[in-house]
C-alpha cells in the first residue's frame, strides 16, 4: 500500500538528487584559475637564454611549451632571462586568470665582453641537458648548448669553479685547474633529489 510516509520519503530523495546534480564538481586545479606565460626569442642566443620567474629557474626559452608550458597564479611576477656575455633581460608581468600572454626575450651584449687572449678549452657533458650551468658563480647557459661534439668553452687559464643545478636534482660542483692551451672535459649526470636542496642560484631563498 502506498502511504503518505512513502510519498514523503520519495520527495526527500528527489530533493537530495536535485541538490547533488546542481552542485558543480570541485575543480582539480582548474586551469582557468591559472594564467599561461609563453616565451619567444628572435635569435638563437635568446631562444637558449635561461629563464627565472620570481627567482626560480624554470628552463630555457625554447623549451617552455607543451608539457613544460608555464602556468602561474594570477598576480605580479618577476621574469629574468640570462645568457653568458649578455646583460640580464628583466620584465615584470601581471598574470590574469585563464589568459595567455607572451614575453619577447631580447638580449643585449655586455659592453666590453670579449674572449681572453690566452685561453684553455673546457668541454661539458651533462645530463639532463636542461640543467643550468654556472662558471665561477656566473650563469653561462644550459647544459644542452654547452655539450656535444662541437661545443666547448674558451676560458682563461687557472682554477675555475663549476656548478650544475636543476630543480628536483642534487647540485653538482667541482673545480678544474687548466693550463694555457690545455683541453679538459667535465662529465656528469645529476642525481635525483629535492627542490629543497637547490641553492639560491636557481631557487629563491625562503
Amino acid at each position: 500500500m502506498f502511504t503518505s510516509s512513502h510519498f514523503l520519503a520519495r520527495v526527500l530523495l528527489f530533493i537530495q538528487l536535485c541538490a547533488f546534480l546542481a552542485t558543480p564538481p570541485a575543480p582539480a586545479r582548474d586551469s582557468t584559475v591559472m594564467g599561461e606565460v609563453k616565451f619567444e626569442g628572435t635569435t638563437k642566443v635568446e631562444r637558449d637564454a635561461g629563464v627565472w620567474i620570481d627567482g626560480e629557474y624554470l628552463g630555457y626559452v625554447k623549451e617552455l611549451k607543451g608539457k613544460k608550458k608555464v602556468l602561474l597564479m594570477p598576480g605580479k611576477h618577476h621574469v629574468t632571462a640570462r645568457q653568458a656575455g649578455y646583460g640580464d633581460f628583466i620584465s615584470d608581468i601581471v598574470v590574469e586568470p585563464g589568459q595567455v600572454q607572451t614575453v619577447s626575450v631580447r638580449m643585449s651584449l655586455v659592453p666590453g665582453a670579449a674572449t681572453p687572449k690566452i685561453t684553455s678549452e673546457l668541454k661539458l657533458t651533462i645530463q639532463p641537458t636542461r640543467a643550468a650551468v654556472f662558471l665561477d658563480n656566473n650563469y653561462i647557459g644550459h647544459a644542452g648548448e654547452l655539450g656535444g661534439s662541437v661545443h666547448s668553452l674558451l676560458v682563461s687559464p687557472g682554477t675555475h669553479h663549476i656548478k650544475v643545478e636543476l630543480p628536483g636534482y642534487r647540485t653538482f660542483e667541482t673545480d678544474v685547474t687548466l693550463l694555457a692551451g690545455q683541453k679538459s672535459e667535465v662529465k656528469t649526470e645529476l642525481l635525483k633529489g629535492s627542490i629543497e636542496q637547490a641553492s639560491s642560484d636557481i631557487k629563491k631563498p625562503q
